[in-house]
């Protein structure tokens, strides 16, 4: 128990900075371009690669932790972002718009990759260290997984703050250049600290097996898509040029969306507490996921609603139901993230998470690209009315997952 517990230490510390520098990355390409007058389709477009690169990099991660083992891939990831950083730094002011959004549309992708690549290779540590401390209850490895995922989405809050501070503080090529060097101390770190063959187990032999998933797994991955796509279609554009329309500042900005990220990884880390828990892990989860899905559909339209009828100080409304929005939408994700792990088996659990995160990340790429589209088309409504169909497709997905494990005996 003893080593499981500092090997899952060590796996979470080291995707803090990871998601540190990835919060601020995201950030500062943000507000630089928008600064530079970029359009909101163009900054969704900014993003694109990064959210399509993390599909492939998802399900061949999984894949490659399985065969060559967790604190590899872990190594791979951080050392692919430090080298997205270092491409993305060499950014020329002189070059013409199109090369610039090229170059950086081709950075981003390289921090997309790595990105997932360390996510799934992260997330699948917790079920093989779980396993390994012999503490079967679905209790502990929810709790660890819901820790993991709170913490990890508080750090991301505070990058987005770092993102803005720094960018104001050593500008967009020192930021880089610092973050770097900060990601090369966390890879130093996993190299000297974990054991090299970590979950590394026999992987799937051809294509058909590794996309042959359980029925669990399959249903929860669909779910996700539909998730992360609402959430990202109001929230990766819509929600910062918007507020930046009614005169707020970037300091403002930025700084409200990482209060709102990191109170949303607290109530993450807090789920555990807030749904009923079962002996065998998935008969009240499930209900739970399905409860808590329709309860947030609810919210985008409520919103909308308030949009059409232009309420008095709408700005604020907006934040509130954000917070709203941000409270449900992590529990349902904690949720999530504790089911694909109860249907996983542990010995291909690499496998079966980069499945379930190749369909997160295609929610992100969904969500990012009708973000801009929306946002253009028909401005905070169009994004919310997108969001809330979203939803009550998630929903009708949640009724599908199986209330047994697979791997039940």
């Amino acid at each position: 128990m003893q080593h499981a517990a500092r090997n899952y230490a060590i796996v979470t510390a080291s995707y803090w900075g990871f998601t540190l520098t990835d919060g601020a990355l995201r950030m500062l390409v943000l507000l630089h371009f928008y600064q530079l007058g970029y359009s909101p389709f163009t900054l969704a477009f900014l993003f694109l690669l990064y959210e399509a690169a993390g599909i492939l990099a998802n399900l061949i991660g999984g894949w490659l932790a399985t065969r060559y083992g967790i604190t590899r891939m872990l190594t791979v990831g951080l050392t692919t972002q430090i080298m997205g950083f270092l491409v993305l730094s060499l950014l020329n002011p002189e070059w013409t718009a199109a090369m610039s959004v090229a170059w950086v549309v081709v950075a981003q992708g390289i921090c997309g990759v790595a990105k997932d690549l360390t996510k799934t290779a992260s997330k699948s540590a917790i079920k093989v260290t779980q396993a390994a401390a012999k503490e079967q209850d679905n209790g502990q490895l929810f709790k660890w997984v819901a820790w993991f995922t709170g913490s990890k989405n508080a750090m991301k809050g505070f990058g987005f703050f770092l993102g803005g501070v720094l960018l104001q503080t050593l500008g967009f090529r020192g930021s880089l250049w610092l973050m770097a060097g900060l990601l090369a101390v966390v890879l130093l770190g996993v190299v000297t600290s974990l054991p090299q063959m970590m979950g590394k187990s026999k992987a799937s032999k051809n294509a058909k097996e590794l996309f042959a998933k359980n029925a669990g797994i399959n249903a929860l991955a669909a779910a996700r898509v539909a998730l992360f796509g609402a959430r990202d279609v109001w929230f990766v554009v819509g929600v910062p040029v918007f507020l930046y329309s009614v005169g707020w500042t970037f300091t403002m900005v930025g700084t409200f969306l990482a209060a709102w990220t990191i109170g949303y990884g607290l109530v993450q880390a807090l789920a555990p507490n807030l749904v009923k828990r079962s002996a065998d892990g998935l008969s009240r989860e499930v209900p739970a996921a399905r409860l808590w899905s329709a309860l947030l559909a609810l919210v985008p339209v409520a919103l909308a609603a308030v949009v059409v009828l232009d309420v008095p100080h709408l700005e604020w409304v907006v934040v509130a139901g954000l917070g709203v929005f941000g409270f449900a939408f992590a529990v349902n994700s904690s949720v999530h993230s504790y089911l694909v792990l109860a249907y996983a088996g542990s010995e291909k659990a690499a496998e079966d998470v980069g499945f379930y995160y190749a369909a997160n990340a295609l929610g992100r790429f969904q969500g990012t690209l009708l973000s801009g589209l929306l946002y253009q088309w028909g401005g905070l409504l169009y994004a919310l009315i997108g969001s809330a169909a979203m939803l009550g497709l998630c929903w009708l997905l949640t009724l599908g997952l199986p209330t047994r494990s697979a791997h039940a005996t």
